[in-house]
């Protein structure tokens, strides 16, 4: 298993305004978001790093305007950024002639937008083969290739049908589908279920991590919706003026918010529906009986931890004890909301 992250990002800045390169370097290092918006220049992305594994769900959130779509636009450079490096696999994607960077985003890349942006005059197959054919792929082999994609996002039996006689969830099918086709690598999805009811986003969710548990992506996925996004992430990056305020597991960021933002911003959510036991274990810490699942929430195990009379509880994964939680701490939480 290769090491090196599928995207890395270095001290990435994206401003906005006549000749950011110029007004970067001779910058001062503490100017603030307030500063830079003064002088008359936006900061979309303010010098941002983290990487994302391959295979790793990141998703990013913050309120509007924070810089969520800006970010992932530079990753797939749609924005050409002012500062900082970005690598695809290690390769420096900042560096690449406009020919290379066309073909990597074909051949690696697939993005999902909240705008299906599907072809009203093309089918269901013909809408999810059309990346293949502005690649040059033989007709035979692209309308076969499309119809598995089809066939694994449930849509089989309505290829021919036109965007129009399908339902939202449906056309979000389509675009996830078309994405897919291209076998990408790493997939960018930007709020793609957010102009769904909430039945159907619910359904949504379910489809996407069946196919990422099939597949296997490395995903960067943007929201605005909280329960969404610990439903999907392994990461949770919260945004706030262009900046990365904390990047974490779900359950780290609500335990142990970094700074006051994210601690506003996850105040109302309940922990104990995203703490898991995992992350209460102690590797010095010993109990007896009975372990509980390092993957269980503490909200589905409330009815045992109400019940049991033990100080400490073993947490177990895969099979193997990997130490011991207080009671006292888990029902902490568990009271907390």
């Amino acid at each position: 298993m290769t090491t090196t992250p599928a995207i890395s990002c270095q001290n990435v800045w994206k401003i906005f305004g006549p000749n950011p390169e110029k007004y970067l370097a001779a910058m001062p290092a503490s100017h603030s978001y307030d500063n830079i918006r003064n002088d008359g220049y936006i900061a979309g992305v303010k010098d941002v790093t983290l990487d994302v594994a391959h295979g790793e769900i990141l998703v990013i959130m913050g309120l509007s305007g924070s810089g969520k779509s800006t970010l992932v636009r530079c990753f797939s450079r749609l924005h050409d950024i002012t500062g900082g490096t970005i690598e695809i696999d290690g390769q420096d994607i900042t560096r690449l002639a406009e020919k290379d960077l066309i073909a990597l985003r074909r051949e690696k890349m697939g993005m999902v937008f909240q705008s299906f942006g599907l072809l009203p005059h093309r089918t269901v197959l013909e809408n999810v083969a059309f990346p293949l054919e502005m690649r040059g792929q033989d007709k035979h082999e692209r309308i076969e290739r499309a119809m598995e994609v089809v066939k694994l996002v449930g849509l089989e039996g309505r290829e021919d049908y036109f965007p129009r006689e399908l339902s939202g969830g449906q056309q979000q099918r389509v675009g996830i589908a078309r994405s897919l086709a291209i076998e990408p690598d790493i997939w960018f999805l930007d709020e793609p279920f957010s102009a769904l009811d909430p039945l159907i986003r619910r359904e949504m969710q379910d489809e996407f991590l069946r196919l990422q548990e099939m597949l296997g992506k490395t995903i960067v996925f943007i929201t605005h919706d909280f329960d969404e996004a610990i439903r999907l992430a392994d990461r949770i990056a919260i945004m706030k003026d262009g900046a990365v305020e904390q990047c974490d597991a779900p359950d780290k960021v609500v335990l142990n918010p970094a700074t006051d933002y994210v601690r506003k911003f996850t105040e109302d959510i309940d922990k104990a529906r995203v703490v898991k036991a995992g992350v209460l274990a102690t590797s010095t810490a010993t109990g007896s009986g009975d372990p509980v699942n390092a993957s269980q929430t503490l909200r589905s195990l409330a009815p045992s931890l109400v019940a049991d009379k033990r100080d400490i509880i073993p947490v177990q994964s895969n099979g193997k004890i990997i130490g011991a939680m207080t009671r006292q701490d888990a029902l902490k939480i568990l009271l907390s909301n």
